[in-house]
C-alpha cells in the first residue's frame, strides 16, 4: 500500500518542532509505517502482541501463520479450532479472542472511515480481547490516524524516557506527546524504530 500520504510532512513537522524527535527520524532515512489493508490482520496481530514484547509477538506470528497454512486470515482461522491455534505460543484466552473476531461479520462490515478516534475506540472496546490499547493499534495501522499516542504502549514509554529522561512520569511524557500534535502516530512508530532491530507492524 505504501506509505500514508501525510507521512513525509509529518515528519518534516516534527524535525522543526523537536530536535531530539528529528534526530531519531533522521536515523532510519526510507522507512516508515507499513499500512495494513485488512483489519482482522491488524486486529489479530494487535491481539497476539498483547502485552509481550515486540520480538516475542513476531515469534508467535510466524508460527501462528504456518499453523493457518501461510496467511493469518479469517477464512483459515475459522477452518482451525482453538486448540488448534494455541501451539502457536496462545494462550487460550487470545486464541479465543482471535477465534471470536473471526466470527464477528459486524465488525468487518462496518464502515470505519467516518467515524472519529474517540468513536472507533469505543467500537473496538466492545469487542472481547480488544482493550485501549488494541484499538490504538488498529487506528494507526489500518485506519491511518495520524495523531495516536498509545502511553499504555511500554516499548513507547521506554523509547520516550530513553530520548527524554529516564525519570519521567507519565504526566511529563503527555506533555512532551502534546508538542508532536497532529503527528503523534508518527512520533510513536519512530520512538518503537528506536528500540526494535525491526520496524513494528500490526
Amino acid at each position: 500500500m505504501g506509505e500514508p500520504k501525510w507521512w513525509g510532512r509529518a515528519c518534516d513537522e516534527l524535525r522543526a518542532g523537536d530536535p531530539v524527535l528529528g534526530a531519531i527520524i533522521d536515523r532510519f532515512p526510507g522507512e516508515q509505517l507499513e499500512p495494513r489493508a485488512a483489519p482482522f490482520f491488524t486486529l489479530a496481530r494487535a491481539i497476539v502482541g498483547q502485552q509481550i514484547s515486540v520480538r516475542a509477538a513476531q515469534t508467535v506470528w510466524g508460527r501462528l501463520e504456518t499453523i493457518c497454512g501461510g496467511a493469518v486470515t479469517i477464512e483459515a482461522v475459522l477452518a482451525r479450532s482453538v486448540e488448534q491455534l494455541q501451539p502457536a505460543g496462545l494462550s487460550q484466552r487470545k486464541a479465543e479472542y482471535i477465534h471470536g473476531l473471526a466470527r464477528d461479520q459486524e465488525v468487518w462490515d462496518l464502515d470505519w472511515a467516518p467515524l472519529d478516534d474517540k468513536t472507533a475506540i469505543a467500537h473496538l472496546c466492545r469487542l472481547r480481547g480488544v482493550g485501549r490499547w488494541t484499538a490504538e493499534m488498529f487506528l494507526m495501522f489500518h485506519l491511518l490516524r495520524p495523531d495516536v499516542l498509545p502511553l499504555d504502549d511500554l516499548g513507547l514509554v521506554a523509547g520516550m524516557r530513553r530520548a527524554y529522561g529516564e525519570t519521567l512520569e507519565r504526566a511529563e511524557l503527555r506533555e512532551i506527546g502534546a508538542v508532536w500534535r497532529p503527528w503523534r502516530s508518527v512520533a510513536a512508530w519512530y520512538l518503537w524504530r528506536s528500540l526494535d532491530p525491526e520496524p513494528v507492524e500490526y
